[in-house]
Protein backbone atom coordinates (compact mmCIF):
# COMPACT_ATOMS: atom_id res chain seq x y z
CA UNK A 1 0.00 0.00 0.00
CA UNK A 2 1.10 3.90 -0.68
CA UNK A 3 0.40 6.84 1.86
CA UNK A 4 -2.42 8.19 0.85
CA UNK A 5 -1.08 11.39 0.26
CA UNK A 6 0.99 10.08 -2.28
CA UNK A 7 -2.36 9.00 -4.60
CA UNK A 8 -4.70 11.38 -3.58
CA UNK A 9 -3.73 13.67 -6.67
CA UNK A 10 -3.58 10.75 -8.88
CA UNK A 11 -6.52 9.65 -7.94
CA UNK A 12 -8.13 13.45 -8.54
CA UNK A 13 -6.36 13.27 -12.17
CA UNK A 14 -9.39 10.88 -12.81
CA UNK A 15 -12.23 11.79 -10.24
CA UNK A 16 -12.54 15.50 -11.39
CA UNK A 17 -13.27 14.43 -15.01
CA UNK A 18 -16.32 12.33 -13.82
CA UNK A 19 -14.85 9.12 -12.72
CA UNK A 20 -15.61 7.35 -9.98
CA UNK A 21 -13.68 5.42 -7.47
CA UNK A 22 -14.83 1.85 -6.67
CA UNK A 23 -12.81 0.91 -3.06
CA UNK A 24 -14.01 -2.65 -2.51
CA UNK A 25 -15.31 -5.85 -4.28
CA UNK A 26 -18.90 -4.84 -4.35
CA UNK A 27 -18.67 -2.18 -5.51
CA UNK A 28 -16.38 -2.99 -8.65
CA UNK A 29 -19.05 -6.00 -9.06
CA UNK A 30 -22.32 -3.95 -9.24
CA UNK A 31 -20.35 -1.39 -11.55
CA UNK A 32 -19.52 -3.84 -13.99
CA UNK A 33 -22.94 -6.12 -14.32
CA UNK A 34 -24.86 -3.42 -14.49
CA UNK A 35 -26.69 -2.80 -17.71
CA UNK A 36 -24.94 -0.52 -20.36
CA UNK A 37 -21.63 0.68 -20.42
CA UNK A 38 -18.91 0.60 -18.19
CA UNK A 39 -15.50 2.05 -18.71
CA UNK A 40 -12.73 0.46 -15.91
CA UNK A 41 -9.34 2.29 -15.58
CA UNK A 42 -7.31 0.41 -13.09
CA UNK A 43 -4.76 3.29 -12.19
CA UNK A 44 -1.35 2.95 -10.79
CA UNK A 45 1.43 5.00 -9.34
CA UNK A 46 3.58 4.19 -12.50
CA UNK A 47 5.12 6.59 -15.06
CA UNK A 48 3.51 5.40 -17.49
CA UNK A 49 -0.23 5.27 -15.63
CA UNK A 50 0.92 9.21 -15.41
CA UNK A 51 2.29 9.91 -19.28
CA UNK A 52 -0.02 8.07 -20.95
CA UNK A 53 -2.73 6.43 -19.29
CA UNK A 54 -4.46 8.64 -17.44
CA UNK A 55 -4.20 11.55 -19.71
CA UNK A 56 -5.74 9.02 -22.35
CA UNK A 57 -8.29 8.11 -20.04
CA UNK A 58 -9.25 11.88 -19.74
CA UNK A 59 -9.02 12.35 -23.20
CA UNK A 60 -11.66 9.51 -24.23
CA UNK A 61 -13.68 10.59 -21.79
CA UNK A 62 -14.54 13.54 -22.72
CA UNK A 63 -15.56 12.42 -26.57
CA UNK A 64 -19.11 13.05 -26.94
CA UNK A 65 -20.35 9.21 -26.99
CA UNK A 66 -18.56 7.49 -24.03
CA UNK A 67 -19.51 4.78 -21.76
CA UNK A 68 -22.38 5.25 -19.18
CA UNK A 69 -19.90 4.92 -16.51
CA UNK A 70 -16.79 5.78 -15.80
CA UNK A 71 -14.99 4.17 -12.87
CA UNK A 72 -11.21 3.54 -11.26
CA UNK A 73 -9.37 1.08 -9.07
CA UNK A 74 -6.33 1.96 -7.96
CA UNK A 75 -3.59 -0.73 -7.70
CA UNK A 76 -1.48 -1.45 -4.93
CA UNK A 77 -4.10 0.30 -2.84
CA UNK A 78 -7.90 -1.21 -2.53
CA UNK A 79 -6.19 -4.63 -3.27
CA UNK A 80 -9.89 -6.52 -3.19
CA UNK A 81 -11.30 -3.56 -5.65
CA UNK A 82 -8.62 -4.88 -8.13
CA UNK A 83 -8.60 -7.96 -7.66
CA UNK A 84 -12.54 -8.20 -8.32
CA UNK A 85 -11.92 -5.87 -11.28
CA UNK A 86 -9.00 -8.12 -12.93
CA UNK A 87 -11.16 -11.21 -11.74
CA UNK A 88 -13.65 -9.60 -14.87
CA UNK A 89 -10.96 -9.02 -17.14
CA UNK A 90 -9.79 -12.87 -17.32
CA UNK A 91 -8.07 -14.24 -19.44
CA UNK A 92 -6.38 -11.13 -19.36
CA UNK A 93 -3.24 -11.45 -17.22
CA UNK A 94 -2.96 -8.71 -14.66
CA UNK A 95 -2.09 -5.09 -15.45
CA UNK A 96 -1.12 -2.10 -13.76
CA UNK A 97 -2.17 0.41 -15.70
CA UNK A 98 -4.87 -1.01 -18.04
CA UNK A 99 -8.08 0.12 -19.36
CA UNK A 100 -11.20 -2.09 -19.51
CA UNK A 101 -14.55 -1.68 -21.87
CA UNK A 102 -17.40 -3.77 -20.40
CA UNK A 103 -20.77 -3.69 -22.31
CA UNK A 104 -23.88 -5.92 -19.84
CA UNK A 105 -21.25 -7.19 -17.69
CA UNK A 106 -19.43 -8.78 -20.81
CA UNK A 107 -15.84 -7.53 -21.35
CA UNK A 108 -15.23 -6.10 -24.63
CA UNK A 109 -12.00 -4.37 -24.98
CA UNK A 110 -9.03 -3.54 -23.30
CA UNK A 111 -5.70 -2.55 -23.60
CA UNK A 112 -2.70 -3.65 -20.87
CA UNK A 113 0.25 -1.89 -19.76
CA UNK A 114 2.00 -3.50 -23.05
CA UNK A 115 -0.04 -1.33 -25.02
CA UNK A 116 0.35 2.00 -23.08
CA UNK A 117 3.47 1.94 -22.04
CA UNK A 118 5.80 4.21 -24.62
CA UNK A 119 2.64 5.25 -26.89
CA UNK A 120 1.57 8.74 -26.77
CA UNK A 121 -1.58 9.47 -24.97
CA UNK A 122 -3.02 10.52 -27.56
CA UNK A 123 -2.23 7.21 -29.91
CA UNK A 124 -4.20 5.11 -26.84
CA UNK A 125 -7.27 7.23 -26.41
CA UNK A 126 -7.53 7.16 -30.20
CA UNK A 127 -7.99 3.05 -29.32
CA UNK A 128 -10.68 3.59 -26.93
CA UNK A 129 -12.04 6.19 -28.42
CA UNK A 130 -12.92 4.00 -30.96
CA UNK A 131 -14.23 1.58 -28.79
CA UNK A 132 -16.48 3.77 -27.33
CA UNK A 133 -17.99 4.74 -31.01
CA UNK A 134 -18.19 1.19 -31.66
CA UNK A 135 -19.68 0.01 -28.29
CA UNK A 136 -21.53 2.93 -26.66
Amino acid sequence: MYPEYLVAPMREDLTRVGFTELKDADAVKSAIESEGTVFVMVNSVCGCAAANARPAARIAAANEKHPDKLVTVFAGMEKDAVDTARNYMLPYPPSSPSMALFKDGKLVHIIERHQIEGRPAQMIADNLIGAFEQYC
